[in-house]
């Protein structure tokens, strides 16, 4: 619990704290500001408002006191490593996120795993309503958390709650799935304004709550039986794409992007797909797509090498282990049947890299091959971007992406077409220049002015105007 005498005016609430606990070569303890753009988006917000931050700190079983780090006033959550396991692994990864993302894998429904949700959700209100002052602007963050408004609504009805969701929102015969569907669609009620990636997901979401609840909806509006309004509507998240840019420009990242092209043989195209190693993200369809096209002759290994770059991801869920070893499986085969001694296929990398690293991958790459099977924004599009002060470069995106409603000049695809995905590979390995510089000139214009910024400033003056009287 938090420490009752300190109160602030702004509240973000989070699974995650938007730090990360780590120990140097000596011994020494400390903590370290998480990479994202959330907190880039943030923390001028909290600077000026005299915010806190409430969060679980990533570590079961951690008794910690509220805390400063690079200058945020953090708030932890304690999990227990059942928590952990039920609450997170269990209904946030294994029932929600499969569910959400309709149901690519199939999710799991365990009484235990609610209850473990339910009781998280209220020791996270719980610690957002003991920091909040008198008319405060708390704003709640992704699907972990969905309860969480509705509990601060009825502890706290002076406060002014936003929600944003992260990932996608299901259509309701996908979404009726969930035993517990109404609890989470009346949790979700319990906000002022409840922001999502894509005009489609808000309306799933406006559609789930007229079949299950008795609020009427009109466009972006959602009218209560108390009188109570709330708007549902989509905000779509962006990046701090000016920073990338300006990393892209560093002489030694610029180098450190040609030293990769030499080591990977100096290719005519390198191809680059960088994904959490997730079963949205349809490596496996890409890894597909490639492989028939060297089957076929279409490209060769001498000139087009793909880097893949797959970063660790939920390896305690068995769908995840089955994942990595399938799209290892995939690889090996690739590069054992298509490889030469000089000249590789795919450089597979399964783990992570820092920032300035993938911002070089992103400026040695001709194209970025975003594949997902759905997904709520897809950041990775807009980071390559970014990157791509020189004006060159291909993306290639699958439709089924937030951001595809965004980057129209992108080649969008069908991932489920492998024939398609196979065309799109050869259309962005053979695009003239000029129109390569004409779709990445208007792609850059969206990304550049609406960038992070611009969508918590968004979110925030409607949730501000959306005060109840």
């Amino acid at each position: 619990m938090t420490d009752s005498s300190r109160r602030v005016d702004f509240v973000v609430v989070s699974n995650r704290l938007p730090v990360d606990h780590v120990v140097d070569d000596d011994g020494t303890e400390r903590w370290q500001p998480s990479p994202g753009g959330l907190v880039t988006a943030l923390s001028p917000v909290m600077a000026t408002n005299d915010g806190a931050w409430v969060g679980w700190p990533g570590r079961a079983d951690l008794d910690l006191d509220e805390f400063d780090a690079d200058g945020l006033h953090l708030v932890p959550v304690r999990l227990s490593s059942d928590e952990v396991d039920r609450y997170y692994e269990g209904f946030s990864n294994d029932t929600l996120w499969p569910l959400y993302h309709d149901v690519i894998a199939p999710p799991h429904y365990h009484r235990e795993w609610w209850e473990a949700y339910v009781a998280v959700n209220e020791r996270f209100a719980a610690a957002a309503a003991s920091i909040a002052a008198e008319g405060a602007t708390v704003w709640v963050q992704d699907y972990q958390l969905q309860l969480v408004p509705r509990m601060l609504r009825e502890a706290r009805p002076d406060l002014t709650i936003g929600f944003f969701n992260h990932i996608p929102f299901p259509p309701y015969g996908i979404y009726s799935q969930l035993p517990w569907r109404t609890q989470i669609v009346e949790g979700l009620l319990g906000a002022d304004v409840v922001g999502f990636q894509r005009p489609a997901d808000a309306r799933n979401f406006q559609s789930a709550v007229r079949r299950l609840t008795t609020a009427t909806t009109s466009q972006t509006a959602i009218r209560l039986p108390d009188g109570r309004r709330l708007v549902a509507k989509a905000y779509p998240i962006s990046i701090d794409s000016a920073s990338y840019e300006q990393l892209a420009r560093r002489p030694d990242i610029r180098e450190r992007a040609r030293q990769i092209r030499e080591d990977l043989g100096n290719p005519k195209v390198v191809m680059l797909g960088v994904d959490r190693l997730d079963y949205t993200k349809g490596i496996g369809h890409r890894l597909k797509a490639f492989g028939e096209l060297l089957a076929e002759g279409r490209v060769s290994v001498e000139d087009v090498t793909l880097v893949q770059v797959a970063t660790p991801s939920r390896e305690r869920v068995d769908a995840y282990r089955q994942l990595r070893d399938e799209i290892e499986l995939t690889v090996g085969r690739i590069n054992g049947d298509y490889g030469t001694i000089s000249h590789q296929a795919i450089s597979y990398l399964h783990h992570g890299f820092p920032r300035e690293e993938m911002v070089a991958l992103c400026l040695a790459a001709d194209v970025m091959l975003v594949t997902a099977l759905r997904d709520g924004m897809n950041l990775v599009a807009k980071e390559y971007v970014a990157v791509r002060h020189d004006g060159d470069g291909v993306l290639v995106l699958s439709e089924f992406t937030g951001a595809a409603d965004e980057l129209k000049t992108s080649l969008r695809v069908n991932p489920h077409d492998i024939d398609g995905l196979k065309d799109a590979i050869v259309q962005a390995i053979e695009m003239p220049q000029a129109e390569r510089r004409r779709r990445m000139r208007a792609m850059r214009k969206r990304v550049l002015e609406f960038d992070v910024a611009y969508w918590s400033s968004t979110f925030l003056r409607e949730l501000a105007a959306s005060k109840n009287p």
